[in-house]
């Protein structure tokens, strides 16, 4: 796939209000905005039809006098000098595994402005928003990461520690960019699907670019993942107005493949047709195998925000109960 190496996206900024300095100095940037994105979720999500879902806790209730203040929520009581109590829904004991593809062709778009996203910072973003919704539901979750091989694994826990582990490996990716690194899909989702033994959710995180002549082969690694009765969300994470829909002006263009460097110089106009035609039917057949698989596949637009991440997780979370 050709990549276009100079181009702007519009993206709405996330805002951190009302984080005070011992705040800032206790969590890094990453997982403020992980937390924001969350509370901001989880907030929405209240005030909508789908109140019914679990996320943190199910409801309040008020405080009995003699009974254990273990689970009193102070942040309440100090806005309302009143107690009350957090009532739980029963631990479901979910193991969650992210999976966040970095090989070049992730760094797309390449020029950002201060909050825009390429696709890798996208899918690190929106991991560890996911991972801060998991421990707010006391889950566990581990994180693997892959280009031509599998980089980094850990195991699922789901201790402060572990997050912190996690958010230091996703922020060094962000600021340690990869040049002409290719994908070798095929051969890591192998590896994870070997390493995970127990029933679990995987959550992968990629734009599914690997070489053409391997598509039976990746379609065969990710009907591995559903080994030991695992549950699999695929976000397939793209720009979809560059990639998907190749909106470009109508002149001449350098376009690069990240992961090889090859270059070509063209009209987009010229090749418009072809290229949306191909890469539309890729992503059918994509989505079908899926189907066929057992996989939910979710379109991820690096341009839409993150709840077309959480929103989907959430609904797979309550239907593995």
């Amino acid at each position: 796939m050709i990549k276009k190496r100079t181009f702007k996206t519009k993206y709405t900024p996330i805002l951190i209000e009302k984080i005070n300095r011992g705040e800032l100095q206790r969590y890094t940037h990453l997982e403020l905005l992980a937390r924001q994105v969350v509370e901001g979720f989880i907030t929405g999500l209240h005030k909508s039809p789908f109140h019914g879902f679990s996320v943190e806790f199910a409801e309040h209730r008020s405080y009995n006098k003699g009974e254990s203040t273990k689970h009193i929520d102070w942040k309440l009581f100090a806005k309302t000098d009143k107690l009350f109590v957090k009532r739980y829904e029963e631990e479901t004991n979910l193991r969650c595994q992210v999976v966040i593809d970095t090989s070049s062709s992730m760094y797309f778009p390449t020029e950002l402005q201060k909050n825009e996203f390429n696709k890798l910072k996208f899918s690190i973003y929106a991991a560890a928003a996911l991972i801060e919704l998991l421990k707010k539901q006391r889950d566990a979750f581990g994180l693997s990461t892959f280009n031509e091989k599998l980089n980094f694994h850990t195991g699922n826990k789901s201790t402060a520690l572990h997050q912190q582990l996690i958010i230091s490996e996703m922020e060094r990716l962000l600021d340690t960019p990869s040049k002409n690194v290719k994908t070798s899909t095929v051969e890591a989702l192998h590896q994870v699907a070997e390493m995970i033994h127990k029933r679990s959710l995987i959550i992968i995180f990629s734009d599914m670019i690997d070489d053409t002549d391997q598509e039976e082969q990746l379609f065969s690694a990710l009907q591995h993942l559903k080994h030991n009765k695992h549950e699999v969300i695929l976000f397939h994470v793209i720009d979809h107005k560059k990639e998907l829909d190749f909106d470009f002006g109508n002149r001449p263009y350098k376009f690069i493949d990240l992961e090889s460097g090859d270059e070509v110089k063209l009209n987009s106009t010229e090749v418009k047709l072809r290229y949306v035609e191909e890469v539309k039917k890729r992503e059918q057949a994509l989505k079908l195998k899926c189907i066929q698989y057992g996989i939910d596949f979710v379109e991820a637009d690096i341009n839409k925000g993150f709840n077309q991440i959480l929103f989907p997780y959430l609904v797979k979370r309550n239907k593995m109960k």
